[in-house]
């Protein structure tokens, strides 16, 4: 069981940068009770193991600090950490069972943590354990021992190792295992140190150049603490064997204060050097070109020239001396001019050189011209050059057309801005230049092409052209190149070429266009437009109405003109006619008042020498307003009664009557703005005389009456004729009471005397007035009833009562007279009752009081006696009277 300790620790060791949990479990098994309780305590602390994070080796040197960053986890439910005692170099007392050492910081529950300068806690009694050492020193290198203590007095004894050197340690650089030329690689400068208190800087130096830029980072956690540079290089061939430095620096210092240097092995290819950059000789003359490898990482396997990229095989020419290949020329000929390179090999492929251009100086070599473009068509620009192999180049150009110099100057082109027919022919040039003058090899044809020359187009007619004939037409030309392939017109028609470049039009129209024709080859060329001069009649000829600018009324004044588009030749004469017949010649007709007679159709014709022509008839609306209205009767003027009469009301109008009304013979409105008054069925009644009236926009105007006559239908002649004989019966029968009746009354008056007064036993018998006129005051009625003015018959009983005497009257000589006792008179006293009339029913009868109101109820007569002396006996024959009433 002592073993367990140290097999635990060396386990922890091995962890690296591991964290401390196997080695604090053997620091935690306290040899205080080794023997018995050794079983127990070992027990207690593997059910009750710590957990720390921390790193498991920190890295420092003399004068800088130290950053422990640590974590923890007590195990248990709500234990905290009461006591925490930082050892250096700790060692286990065997005798008082604890850990003794260099104290370096300690923090108990029951006392404030002591203050040890150097060593702060940074943690907390949860979770935290995080320590700072500042300064460090070097004697400060080993072991540190965390002495923890719970709540609930479980201990843990946690181990680590702090390395700190007298300077600061170089760091290391980290380069991939391969390094390729133009391929981007990431070099790393890393240092196993970090603190806040003490910042540093990694710088990255190249062999040769200034300092290079890189990324810098800080890790400082549980599990790493380091600070690191990461460089990203594209590496040319020029860094190879150059070193590569990584140092540290600090804004103390003006030094770096550690640094680690590599070699930088950069695999490239070939990188070549070829002398000289040009070569200028003349033809005979000897050359020498050197190709020179100056680095290759691996090392070359060939090297050789290359002339327009053809490798040189001629070895009498190459010379080799070790990184060296030389060409040379003894003797160079125009042919050898061109462009030399040379090629190298290695394991990573091939590498070029720069272009050596060797230009060997020759005279002008027998020239040639080449156009651009031939043929060409006229009006084109035509370029020509002239083509002279000559080193230098040659400077002076002379141009030949047609064995005649044409042209000199120093420009190898002969340009010619609009090229024209007399242009075309044979063209050499010779070229010059300082080492003499060329020879003309061969000569170039310009062909010149062009539309045909001097198109016409020819009438072959001999007489002036009429519409409806025949025409021929030629088209004609003076040059062509190439030569004429078809001919074309306009315009188009559907007319045909009977021989090329002739055509013959059949019915020329009136209004033929001009024609014109082109030649064609490749381009055509129009002749100009020839007009046919086609003489025909007039055309579209129409009448105009020159004024009234408005509608037409009766009584304007009116002008109308012929008129007409064109007319070959224009000498015209013109005529009108009305409704197709002659009215007069003349190009205008007028009309100084017009009337609605004028109206018509009316044409005007247009002549000239080829013929006539008729405008299209012209309505000429005259408008007037309603007249020679008249009433028409359908069937006829006498209509039977039931039948149907219609009454058309006839005008003459323009625009047409919008609005009648009918009139009687009472010139009575009937109401009916009808063109028609229809009477179904037609009665007597309705006879008389009829007139409309009729309106327009323009005016009114009314008919004469026309009289219709209703005449009775048999039925009611019928009818009326057994009316008319009963009416005759009854006048007849009333003629013969009246006479009866008449005879009566003057048997009555006669036994009466004439009275100046009157009795109170006279009647008045009431008379209706209704159908008699009124007659003169002088003739009026004295009470008599006049039985043929009434409509009815009644019956009165006249009774005079028994025992009256007379009343005394005044007679004519002023005495008064006693009246004698009736002769037979009766006991009784007979009223007759009369319903109320008005009082001027009654002849004779004045009432008492005018302003007296009448009784609406019964009226009672007083009977008047008329007359003196004794009333006549009551005779048999005659005791009642028959009045009408």
């Amino acid at each position: 069981m002592h073993l367990l300790g140290p097999l635990f620790l060396l386990l922890g060791k091995d962890s690296g940068l591991g964290w401390g949990l196997g080695s604090g479990v053997t620091v935690a098994l306290e040899e205080e009770e080794r023997c018995g309780a050794e079983k127990k305590y070992l027990a207690f602390s593997n059910s009750f193991q710590w957990n720390l994070e921390h790193p498991a080796t920190l890295y420092a040197w003399e004068g800088a600090c130290v950053w422990i960053p640590c974590r923890y986890t007590i195990p248990g439910d709500r234990m905290v950490l009461e006591n925490l005692t930082v050892y250096q170099n700790y060692t286990f007392d065997e005798k008082m069972k604890d850990y003794t050492g260099t104290i370096l910081y300690e923090k108990t529950k029951s006392q404030m943590p002591v203050p040890q300068g150097r060593v702060k806690f940074l943690g907390d009694n949860k979770s935290n354990c995080t320590l700072h050492i500042h300064p460090v020193k070097a004697q400060d290198s080993g072991m540190l021992g965390l002495r923890m203590t719970s709540s609930k007095s479980v201990k843990w004894m946690e181990e680590i190792v702090l390395n700190v050197s007298e300077a600061a340690p170089p760091p290391r650089i980290e380069v991939p295992p391969e390094i390729l030329e133009f391929q981007e690689v990431i070099l790393t400068c890393l240092l196993n140190f970090a603190c806040f208190e003490h910042q540093i800087k990694l710088m990255w130096l190249l062999e040769g150049s200034r300092q290079l830029p890189s990324d810098l980072s800080t890790s400082l956690t549980t599990q790493t603490v380091f600070t690191q540079s990461k460089l990203t290089l594209q590496p040319r061939w020029t860094h190879h064997g150059k070193n590569l430095t990584c140092q540290v620096w600090n804004d103390a210092t003006d030094r770096p204060l550690s640094q680690e240097t590599v070699w930088l092995d950069v695999k490239h290819r070939p990188k070549l050097e070829v002398s000289p950059k040009e070569a200028i000789v003349t033809v005979d003359d000897p050359v020498t070109m050197t190709c020179q490898v100056i680095s290759s990482n691996p090392e070359f396997h060939t090297l050789s020239w290359l002339k327009d990229g053809t490798p040189i095989r001629e070895q009498e020419t190459l010379q080799r001396e070790q990184k060296t290949l030389k060409l040379t020329l003894p003797k160079v000929t125009k042919r050898m001019s061109g462009k030399y390179h040379c090629e190298a090999h290695n394991d990573l492929g091939s590498s070029t050189s720069e272009m050596v251009l060797l230009q060997v100086r020759y005279a002008p070599e027998p020239s040639r011209v080449q156009i651009f473009s031939s043929p060409a068509k006229e009006g084109t620009r035509v370029k020509l050059t002239c083509i002279s192999q000559a080193n230098p180049p040659p400077t002076n150009y002379t141009w030949y057309h047609n064995n005649v110099k044409v042209w000199e100057g120093t420009d190898e082109t002969f340009q010619i801005p609009q090229v024209l027919h007399m242009h075309a022919g044979d063209y050499s040039c010779l070229a010059e230049n300082s080492l003499g003058l060329g020879k003309v090899d061969q000569k170039a044809e310009l062909d010149v092409q062009y539309s045909p020359k001097e198109v016409t187009m020819v009438i072959q007619n001999p007489t002036p052209i009429r519409e409806g004939d025949s025409v021929t037409l030629s088209c004609n030309y003076t040059s062509s190149n190439p030569s004429v392939t078809r001919y074309d017109w306009k315009p188009k028609g559907s007319w045909k070429e009977l021989v090329p470049g002739v055509l013959t039009i059949q019915k020329v129209a009136w209004n033929a266009m001009p024609f014109t024709c082109a030649a064609c080859n490749q381009w055509c060329s129009w002749a100009p437009p020839v007009n046919l001069q086609v003489q025909y009649a007039p055309r579209d000829v129409k009448v105009l109405m020159i004024s009234p600018s408005f509608e037409i009324h009766s009584g304007h004044a009116v002008l109308l003109r012929c008129n007409f588009s064109s007319s070959r030749p224009t000498d015209v004469h013109f005529f009108w006619e009305k409704n197709g017949i002659f009215l007069k010649e003349g190009r205008e007709l007028s009309f100084g008042s017009i009337s609605p007679e004028d109206a018509g159709s009316y044409s005007c014709v247009a002549s000239n020498s080829i013929g006539q022509s008729t405008s299209k008839a012209w309505e000429l609306p005259v408008l007037y307003a309603p007249r020679r209205l008249r009433v028409s009767i359908s069937p006829k003027d006498s209509v039977m009664e039931g039948k149907e009469a219609v009454l058309t009301c006839e005008s003459d109008a323009n625009p047409p009557t919008s609005h009648y009304t009918w009139f009687d013979w009472n010139n009575q409105d009937l109401h009916h703005n009808h063109r028609t008054l229809r009477l179904d069925p037609v009665k007597v009644q309705h006879s008389g005389a009829y007139w409309c009236q009729g309106s327009n926009r323009l005016g009114v105007d009314r008919s004469p009456p026309s009289t219709l006559t209703v005449y009775y239908s048999p039925q009611t002649i019928s009818r009326r004729v057994a009316l008319g004989l009963g009416l005759c019966l009854v006048i007849l029968f009333l003629a013969f009471l009246g006479v009866k009746f008449q005879r009566s009354w003057k048997r009555i008056q006669s036994q009466q005397g004439p009275q100046e007064n009157s009795s109170g036993q006279s009647f008045f018998v009431r008379n209706n007035k209704v159908r008699r006129a009124p007659l003169p005051e002088g003739l009026q009625s004295l009470g008599c009833y006049n039985p043929v003015m009434e409509d009815s018959i009644s019956y009165a009983t006249l009774r005079f009562p028994a025992g009256e005497t007379d009343t005394p009257r005044i007679g004519d000589g002023g005495t008064p007279e006693v009246h004698r006792p009736s002769l037979n008179r009766d006991n009784t006293v007979t009223y007759s009752v009369v319903q109320k009339r008005p009082a001027g029913d009654y002849e004779n009868v004045i009432p008492d009081a005018p302003d007296a109101p009448e009784d609406d109820g019964i009226h009672y007569s007083e009977l008047v006696h008329l007359g003196v002396g004794e009333r006549p006996l009551r005779q048999e024959g005659v005791e009642y009277v028959t009045l009408k009433h």
